[in-house]
């Protein structure tokens, strides 16, 4: 009994050097676990604040006009005899469209032109008489009357010849012809139509409110569904001079150059009206955060920390954002990594985007 009652404290004693020396030799073996928190820099992207230009812009509609327009049309009741001209042909002015049956016209005034020419003689004859005293005075001033009846119906007779001549009021594209060889036309029908589209009008009105930034001369750019990949550069030549008191918008013109033709009248055209270019601080438009209607940005301190930083912004532009206040120029903000920092947190600088079209 006494020999077993001495080997079970034995036992227990080695047993509990035995776990202490095992706790020891495996704290030296493991590494020690790292303190919680601790993480390396975050890299990003960054970006620095630039002048740029930022405009005002107008979007509105208008439907293009051409800078002359008119309808071809007869001034007397006479049937056509020749028509010089094709549906959409470029003509010149004063070239002749179409001539209408003259020769009752022209015989009336070559009589109109023989008793001018009568008149004439008699009126020489006249004064030779009246310069001998062999006539008073009062027959020379009779005759001067005759002529000048006379060469009056000689050129309202020489009116009736012109107006069988129709003539091309400008330069401008006839559009389809209305009327066929033989056809009597009478005062007011329409042969054709002629437009000067070298230049395009285009009316649209501009809100009231707009209106002190609207002047002759203001660029503004135009689309039409018809050419999707162009754009139509003009600019303003008149502001109307009322408001229409229904839609407080005042009507706007602009014209359009358009010397190949691409623009025809009665197009709708989407347009933008700069109103007014300045410059102002900016930076890229992934670099703005948001919070409700608070705008901020994350600054790049001198110990590679970042700050949040409250700005006020302005215009936008494509990729860009107008900055009103809170930031300088130069200033390094973050534009990329923006997701994976807090205030107060460290980054890594891994690249600086270089903006495009602004400076420093």
């Amino acid at each position: 009994m006494t020999g077993k009652t001495l080997i079970a404290p034995g036992i227990l004693t080695l047993a509990i050097l035995a776990g202490v020396a095992y706790v020891i030799l495996a704290d030296h073996a493991a590494p020690p676990p790292p303190a919680r928190g601790a993480q390396g820099p975050v890299p990003v992207v960054v970006a620095p604040v630039v002048q740029r230009y930022f405009e005002t812009r107008l979007e509105s509609l208008g439907t293009a006009r051409a800078n002359e327009s008119v309808e071809i049309t007869a001034r007397i009741t006479s049937p056509v005899e020749r028509i010089e001209f094709s549906d959409g042909q470029q003509v010149s002015r004063g070239q002749v469209l179409v001539r209408l049956a003259a020769a009752e016209a022209m015989a009336e005034a070559r009589e109109r032109q023989v008793s001018v020419e009568e008149q004439r003689r008699e009126l020489e004859r006249i004064r030779g008489l009246v310069a001998d005293r062999n006539l008073p005075r009062q027959r020379l001033d009779e005759q001067q009357s005759r002529l000048s009846e006379a060469q009056a119906r000689l050129e309202a007779a020489q009116v009736r010849v012109a107006d069988r001549v129709i003539r091309a009021p400008f330069d401008g594209v006839v559009g389809f012809r209305r009327v066929s060889l033989g056809a009597l036309v009478t005062p007011g029908t329409v042969i054709t139509t002629l437009d000067d589209i070298s230049v395009i009008k285009l009316d649209f009105s501009v809100p009231e409110t707009f209106l002190p930034g609207v002047a002759s001369g203001q660029p503004i750019e135009a689309r039409s569904a018809a050419y999707r990949d162009r754009t139509f550069r003009g600019e303003v030549t008149s502001v109307d001079t009322r408001v229409d008191p229904g839609t407080r918008a005042a009507m706007v013109r602009a014209a359009i150059p358009n010397p190949d033709g691409a623009l025809r009248p009665g197009m709708l055209l989407t347009l933008t009206l700069v109103k007014d270019q300045t410059e102002s601080l900016s930076i890229p438009e992934s670099a703005l955060m948001q919070v409700r209607d608070q705008h901020y940005v994350f600054v790049i301190t001198d110990e590679n920390r970042v700050r949040r930083q409250d700005v006020e912004a302005g215009r936008r532009v494509p990729g860009y954002v107008e900055i009103l206040g809170g930031l300088e120029a130069g200033t390094r903000v973050v534009q990329e990594g923006t997701v994976r920092i807090r205030p107060g947190s460290a980054v890594e600088v891994v690249r600086e985007y270089q903006p495009v079209g602004g400076r420093p």
